[in-house]
């Protein structure tokens, strides 16, 4: 098998060939990976070598039935947005790797980050603890059809978490408008088209900034964002360029290969956020305060947590229903598993994972550099 340099590597040269990397955030993305005594930023930024992994310790689990799959699921892809009437929703929020993918995929991949998120701090709940509230609201969801996550009167959890004390609008917006600090930068002309497009009204004054050092799985490509004063307050839109999934470096494509994020967010069960637009080359996206991901630093007890991950599987099936006639062999599948499997396979995902954290750890993160 590869190793972990070759992997980091050979999958960074391959993603420079769809999009300019920035060099500063491939840096502070190796860095953290590299870090002393957190796994989970490696966790997230490396899955790419999670698909290496996936064929070779959970084979049994590749066979089964393909659908469009999210495939970088993990527990912090999860956040709110304002769907078209003003409600604030909740669901999966990044689908960058979305690809046809056996649906186990999603669900070994969300309950390993579990265990790197214990790990880290975050999260207090037991592994097979959270295995079975995944599953729970997976098969639930998965038999009943799905339902949109909407936080207005329904999920009162979710709906505190929402409205937590560090979502609060003037804290947002301090830290948003820091980055007019930074020097203003020109974006390619069809990035500006895009930021533009959903903007309020026309002819704003924008001031066009560059975002680094967000997210981990896609740091190095391209993110810009549009800030603009309008009727009393601050608006923004940020953009950051599509590429194709890392299920395309591993089966070894080289051309262009078409982007599944539009497909994957249109059919699943949900109340649209209408500010989500994947487009050629770029996906633009609302910011505001509650138009963000959830800290998993803000769940409190076990319970909490356990609640959090039944809704997080449920909404993996809201997903996964997008594929229609699909559904039929999943649950036969499903059915027909034995006690523990997603227990047991997310230890050996684990354990691999975590091993290769060891061996980055000990070179320095410039080996993983595009040459």
């Amino acid at each position: 098998m590869t190793t972990i340099f070759d992997d980091s590597q050979g999958y960074n040269t391959w993603l420079a060939g769809f999009t300019d990397i920035h060099a500063d955030d491939l840096a502070f993305k190796l860095s953290a990976m590299a870090g002393d005594h957190d796994p989970f930023p490696f966790f997230r930024g490396t899955y790419y070598r999670w698909l290496r992994h996936w064929t070779e310790h959970c084979a049994d689990l590749d066979a089964a039935p393909r659908l469009l799959a999210i495939g970088d699921l993990h527990v912090e892809n999860f956040g709110t947005w304002r769907d078209k009437e003003g409600r604030l929703a909740w669901g999966v929020n990044d689908f960058d790797e979305a690809a046809e993918l056996p649906y186990t995929n999603d669900l070994v991949r969300l309950a390993s980050s579990v265990r790197f998120a214990r790990e880290a701090g975050p999260l207090k709940v037991r592994l097979g603890q959270a295995c079975k509230a995944i599953l729970t609201g997976y098969g639930e969801a998965l038999r009943t059809g799905g339902h949109p996550f909407v936080l207005e009167e329904a999920h009162p959890q979710l709906r505190g978490l929402a409205y937590a004390q560090e979502r609060d609008p003037v804290r947002f917006w301090t830290r948003m408008t820091r980055l007019l600090q930074q020097p203003a930068v020109d974006p390619p002309a069809d990035a500006k088209a895009a930021l533009l497009r959903d903007m309020p009204v026309k002819g704003l004054k924008c001031e066009y900034r560059f975002r680094p050092r967000v997210g981990m799985g896609s740091l190095g490509k391209p993110r810009f964002i549009v800030l603009a004063d309008w009727s009393g307050g601050w608006v923004a839109r940020e953009t950051k360029t599509i590429t194709p999934s890392a299920s395309c470096w591993l089966a070894g494509k080289e051309g262009p290969s078409r982007s599944r994020i539009a497909d994957i967010v249109k059919r699943a069960i949900r109340s649209h956020d209408p500010f989500y637009r994947p487009e050629k080359n770029w996906l633009v996206r609302r910011l505001a305060p509650h138009c963000s991901r959830i800290e998993l630093i803000h769940l409190g007890t076990v319970g909490d947590q356990t609640a959090m991950l039944q809704a997080m599987g449920a909404e993996t099936a809201n997903v996964h229903l997008g594929s229609g006639k699909k559904i039929e062999a999943v649950l036969r599948d499903l059915d027909q598993r034995p006690a523990g499997w997603l227990k047991e396979a997310s230890r050996r995902m684990y354990k691999a994972l975590r091993t290769d954290w060891k061996a980055f750890r000990a070179k320095p993160p410039g080996a993983a550099v595009p040459q």
